[in-house]
């Protein structure tokens, strides 16, 4: 079921999605104060691509309040309206059975897009 859900993804948008990110990722990795918001991008993009099979989870790493910082930089250049626009996408594919499916993988995408710092994407059902 994970297989045709992403590809059932990637023809309606994942892709145009994902490359939308990448893009992003590389406009901002044009200077080096960017380079760590455009790595979290990149982390996005992927995500976006193949969602399905995937989970979002908490670092295990002590990073201090780092993360904390770049996090709270981040919702304030654009995080908010990348996790606002996933959770409104969300939100309309739930008016469907069928898409409901997509809709919590939006829900997904918005939980890592408003902190994606500290975070990493992880198969699901590993322990890691």
């Amino acid at each position: 079921m994970k297989l045709i859900g992403n590809i059932i993804w990637i023809v309606f948008g994942g892709l145009f999605l994902s490359l939308g990110y990448v893009l992003s990722g590389i406009v901002l990795m044009i200077t080096i104060i960017g380079i760590p918001f455009g790595l979290q991008v990149i982390k996005l993009a992927g995500l976006a691509l193949w969602p399905f099979g995937k989970e979002v989870r908490n670092g295990n790493r002590a990073t201090g309040c780092l993360s904390t910082v770049m996090n709270l930089i981040w919702i304030f250049i654009g995080g908010i309206w990348l996790a606002l626009g996933h959770a409104i996408c969300g939100v309309f594919f739930f008016v469907t059975i069928i898409g409901i499916p997509f809709g919590k993988q939006h829900f997904k995408l918005a939980n890592i897009a408003l902190t994606p710092f500290g975070r990493h994407i992880a198969p699901s059902g590993t322990s890691n």
